[in-house]
């Protein structure tokens, strides 16, 4: 809050009264709110009614006193006045979200579990201590280990909150304690389960999983599963782990699993499936995943463990229902979407959902039309390129188109052959 002069002048006569102005965050940003109207206040107006007290009887919410008509007048107040270019503001520190988090970490009582999974030694901070900076950093701004040492924890109220000053924060030790937090991995996965489950009332027989990847910069020789494969990152020069992960329906990470870099996504599901029998117990699962974990050995083996799924298929599948996607029947799931349930056309008892959405149409359109646009593009000027070239090397010419059809495959095999050049 802060006090704004203001002059109004009326007859010939500058009147200035004062009001008590806060500064509120809207939608649209930022917004000035007054208060209170003060009027004039003493020390700063000759003819004074109102001072310094009647802003701290607004602010506190106070009535308005009834003053006996013998009472004394209230004595005047001292102002002084601040040279504003001699303040400085120093050590801007963040609160509310590593408050927050710090909050949530105890209610979900993750420092009991790591004070008793990981035991006291000669440590100058306790380890548990330090898994809280861990989870504070990736919960409030996910960086790197060397990211939350030389820059993170000195920006926020963490020091004062945990009593770990600064410079006792180093990447080494924040290495060091996710050495010491690895081996507990699938311990602190039934224990977040076990504590949601008992806030929320969550059950967790709908699981999602899918597989994404890691590289490393270097050569990686002392990681026995660092390896080159398919890179998600768009780094195949560079190796990589892939980590398979299990979460719920809502997105609560109930296992994860590290791979070889080179190990294809349809070959994870069973021994994720194992891990979680092996954590959780056998139940009857609905597990999700993408076209890219589909095989018949996978299917059988949900099959065999008597587990429900539900799954993509691929595309070449959609042959085997052109009689039921011309069919009526389809219905509205929500506005532009439209599904329909099909039996299977080899008489198993599965049931396939097929989906249609107009949005996912123009989306499509327009990828098909941008490649077709940039393909012909670079096709014209390739033809202008040669024509104006006095010796056109052949093979030349069709290696820049090769380049010109790879780099827009989507849109080759939907031109005509009019771009074919000719010496």
């Amino acid at each position: 809050m802060y006090l704004r002069r203001h002059h109004k002048k009326s007859g010939g006569v500058c009147y200035e009264t004062w009001t008590l102005v806060e500064t509120v965050r809207t939608i649209r940003g930022p917004r000035q709110r007054i208060v209170a109207t003060i009027g004039k206040l003493p020390g700063l107006d000759a003819e004074a009614k109102v001072g310094w007290e009647e802003i701290r009887r607004i602010l506190n919410g106070q009535p308005r006193p009834v003053l006996s008509l013998f009472a004394p007048e209230p004595d005047i107040p001292e102002w002084a006045t601040v040279n504003l270019r001699g303040v400085q503001v120093e050590r801007l520190r963040h609160f509310g979200d590593v408050y927050l988090g710090l909050a949530l970490w105890y209610r979900l009582g993750l420092m009991e579990f790591c004070s008793a999974q990981i035991p006291e030694g000669r440590e100058d901070i306790p380890w548990p201590v330090m898994v809280a900076v861990l989870v504070l950093a990736r919960f409030c701004a996910p960086s790197s280990e060397l990211q939350i040492a030389e820059s993170w924890y000195g920006k926020t109220a963490l020091d004062e909150l945990l009593g770990i000053p600064a410079e006792k924060i180093n990447e080494d030790r924040l290495y060091r304690c996710l050495d010491k937090l690895l081996p507990h991995k699938d311990a602190l996965c039934r224990h977040l389960q076990k504590r949601y489950g008992a806030l929320f009332g969550t059950t967790f027989d709908f699981l999602i999983y899918d597989v994404t990847s890691s590289y490393f910069e270097g050569s990686g020789k002392r990681h026995a599963r660092a390896k080159r494969g398919y890179s998600r990152d768009g780094r195949p020069d560079c190796v990589q782990v892939c980590i398979g992960l299990v979460t719920s329906a809502e997105g609560l990470p109930l296992a994860f699993e590290v791979f070889d870099g080179n190990r294809p996504d349809v070959t994870t599901v069973d021994d994720m499936i194992e891990l979680m029998e092996t954590q959780y117990g056998h139940a009857r699962r609905v597990w999700v995943m993408d076209r890219g974990m589909v095989s018949e050995e996978n299917l059988d083996i949900l099959r065999q463990r008597h587990a429900c799924y539900i799954v993509g298929t691929p595309r070449a599948w959609l042959r085997k229902f052109e009689s039921a996607l011309t069919g009526s029947g389809w219905e509205e799931v929500r506005p532009g979407v439209e599904v329909k349930l099909a039996p299977s056309p080899e008489g198993t008892n599965e049931t396939f959902v097929l989906c249609r959405s107009a949005g996912r149409q123009d989306k499509e359109r327009a990828i098909l039309h941008r490649f077709i646009t940039r393909l012909e593009t670079g096709l014209i000027q390739l033809k202008d390129q040669v024509e104006r070239s006095r010796r056109p090397n052949r093979q030349t010419i069709e290696r820049r188109i090769g380049r010109l059809l790879e780099r827009n495959s989507r849109a080759a095999a939907r031109t005509s052959p009019w771009w074919m050049v000719t010496t």
